[in-house]
């Protein structure tokens, strides 16, 4: 089982390599619209992404209103 630290680490590690980022660029924190000035449709590609890796789905009202890694971390911790 894995705990909520590994998946916001691993979180951290698609989002930088989606967004080609050197690796340790995010933190847990971050608000990812203003860290890697994205749109509507690239934090979408960026979910469905995280979904595909994580194996789950995450509907629109868990996601709606979170615009930081820790959050939606959480919030794909808690599906899995």
């Amino acid at each position: 089982m894995r705990t909520l630290d590994q998946t916001t680490q691993e979180v951290l590690d698609l989002a930088a390599e989606h967004f080609q980022l050197p690796e340790g660029s995010l933190e847990p924190r971050d608000d990812f619209f203003k860290k890697l000035g994205i749109d509507s449709l690239q934090t979408l590609e960026m979910l469905s992404r995280l979904e595909n890796h994580f194996g789950i789905e995450l509907p629109d009202y868990e996601v709606q209103g979170v615009s930081d890694f820790k959050t939606l971390a959480e919030r794909i911790h808690s599906r899995l």
